[in-house]
């Protein structure tokens, strides 16, 4: 005769399935609030920051995360955009990319890996970042690359103020979130570099006409080709340290002031 299990063991299995479904419930929210971003109304910092947001609903046990845009080459890294869910992730990505320029974001993307801590404080794998942020009061930290096919582009950082928060489960939750977050962000990096060249080429229209008429200036003092007379321009900005089409257009205001007081009665 099979006999049932005590009545504690019950209970406590009862609590476990309600703590998974609640977890379950609220990584899917979390993915549903991803897929809801609309990228075109937002910009990249405030996309991140709610990325940030949503991790931090996403992992159990988590006080604060951050988001973080990185161009990974070989060993080397260099931060793009970083956003923080909370005032206290800001403190600790100052730490770790400018004051001591180690800890676990950096170890995520650089090795392309899950990395988790109990015990920053203790750490030895981030033996300058780990004392600082432990003595900010925050103890466990889990860092998610942000993956694409053979390209990563940055990380999740997830923090917590408490010892050993992150578990295998909340390390698996993570890792669940981190595809759909590398895709949003991935995309709205996209559409940001997209809007500054669409800037840069309006501006480059704009100013084409200006910069003509200053080269017909020049060419007319002095004799020179197009080409010639485009290279001294450029010769100029450079040395005054002032934009090419800011040097043409004054070019031309002089030309035309020139002009006007020569035609002036005396």
């Amino acid at each position: 005769m099979t006999e049932a299990p005590p009545e504690g063991s019950r209970s406590q299995d009862l609590l476990g399935s309600e703590h998974d479904d609640a977890d379950a419930a609220d990584l899917q929210g979390s993915i549903a609030g991803l897929a809801n971003l609309v990228t075109g109304s937002l910009g990249l910092d405030e996309l991140l920051r709610r990325v940030a947001t949503f991790a931090t609903s996403a992992i159990p046990g988590a006080d604060g995360a951050g988001v973080t845009l990185l161009k990974v080459d070989g060993s080397d890294h260099r931060v793009v955009a970083l956003a923080a869910s909370h005032p206290f992730v800001t403190e600790i990505d100052e730490i770790q990319y400018v004051t001591v320029k180690e800890g676990p974001c950096i170890t995520a993307a650089l090795e392309r890996r899950t990395v988790r801590s109990g015990s920053l404080g203790g750490e030895r794998m981030w033996p300058r970042f780990g004392p600082r942020v432990g003595r900010l009061g925050v103890h466990s930290a889990l860092s998610l690359p942000l993956l694409l096919p053979e390209q990563v582009i940055g990380a999740i950082n997830v923090y917590a103020h408490r010892r050993n928060v992150f578990d295998e489960h909340a390390a698996h939750l993570g890792e669940l979130f981190a595809v759909p977050a590398a895709v949003a962000v991935h995309n709205a990096h996209v559409l940001t570099q997209a809007r500054a060249l669409a800037a840069q080429l309006q501006q480059a229209l704009s100013t084409r006409p200006v910069i003509d008429q200053a080269i017909g200036l020049l060419r007319g003092r002095t004799g020179a080709s197009a080409e010639e007379a485009f290279e001294r321009l450029r010769e100029i900005s450079q040395s005054e340290h002032t934009k090419l089409a800011e040097l043409a257009q004054r070019i031309v205001e002089d030309a035309v002031r020139r002009a006007r007081a020569r035609r002036s009665p005396s």
